[in-house]
């Protein structure tokens, strides 16, 4: 089926949508949605989403988006189409960058910060127990152990699983359950759902129809869905030959020396070997390094090593 409208999961599709000053409101929308009524962003002001560390040879962070509302309030908006093994960490350091870049030079300086939200739009399950968990939105702030309650309420993670959410149109009552049957369901649709009557989605399909697309803007979109589907695809392959070589492996080596062990070793093994893989897919299709070490949760380090 060709599509119509633009897959916002892909880099040039949720940029357009989301990053741009142009198609800002539909961000202030999005924005709005998700805190239910807890915030009322009035506007965003865009800024550097590439940041570099405090020293040279420190590791850069490239955020999807990054603005700031009317009060100062920072949110890195992040797109993330497969799972990596320290992807919580990865937000947890990406938090960094808009704490740090608060601080003022001198003596004057009181340590006030304005809040920061990171926000994660996971186009797969979350792991770390989360996985057959109902819940598709999930918000993290720091906390008192004893107590439960919120500690911190300046620092706040939002990760929400895209797959989970499986309202069908007829069942859409928030603005939020509107927006993410959008990000779900956008590339499948060949027409403006009757639900989606709020002037923000007049904005959104107008902008999201790809044969308003000039050239220019069309190769910039078929080349970042190509990146995307290659992707895709090399992580389907390497999951299922994983599966196979790593079965295979443990079953064999279970013979001599115990079936479980031998089955959780070659598992092991067929999962490094998968990453190098899907490495090696991404680094011959020319794929930027950032996103090759998000696909296969291999090291910068570990991925140059592969192309010396």
């Amino acid at each position: 089926m060709v599509e119509k409208y633009i897959n916002p999961h892909t880099d040039f599709g949720f940029k357009r949508l989301f990053g741009s000053e142009f198609n800002k409101e539909l961000l202030i929308s999005f924005l709005n949605a998700m805190f239910h009524g807890e915030q009322n962003v009035q506007d965003v002001t865009y800024l550097n989403s590439e940041q570099l560390g405090d020293r040279a040879d420190a590791r850069r962070a490239i955020f999807d988006v990054y603005c700031e509302n009317d009060k100062g309030e920072k949110f890195i908006v992040e797109m993330q189409n497969v799972y990596q093994e320290f992807f919580k960490d990865r937000t947890i350091y990406y938090s960094t960058f808009p704490i740090r870049e608060q601080a003022q030079r001198g003596g004057d300086w009181d340590f006030h910060l304005n809040p920061v939200y990171t926000i994660g739009l996971l186009n797969f399950n979350f792991a770390d127990g989360l996985e057959n968990a109902k819940r598709w939105h999930h918000e993290v702030k720091l906390m008192e152990v004893d107590t439960h309650e919120v500690f911190y309420d300046k620092l706040t993670y939002i990760y929400v699983e895209i797959p989970k959410f499986d309202k069908k149109e007829t069942e859409l009552v928030t603005m939020y359950d509107k927006w993410m049957y959008v990000l779900k369901n956008l590339s499948k649709l060949m027409q403006r759902p009757a639900a989606l009557q709020e002037h923000v989605f007049t904005r959104l399909f107008e902008q999201a129809e790809i044969s308003k697309f000039d050239k220019e803007e069309l190769k910039l979109y078929e080349d970042s869905v190509n990146a995307y589907r290659d992707i895709v695809n090399a992580i389907r392959t390497a999951e299922k030959k994983k599966f196979a070589e790593g079965m295979a492996e443990g079953m064999a080596k279970g013979k001599a020396e115990g079936m479980a062990e031998g089955i959780a070793e070659g598992m092991a093994k067929g999962e490094k070997a998968a990453k190098v893989k899907i490495a090696a897919n991404l680094l011959s299709l020319g794929v930027p390094m950032e996103t090759i070490i998000q696909a296969s949760g291999l090291s910068e380090e570990e991925i140059k090593n592969m192309m010396q």
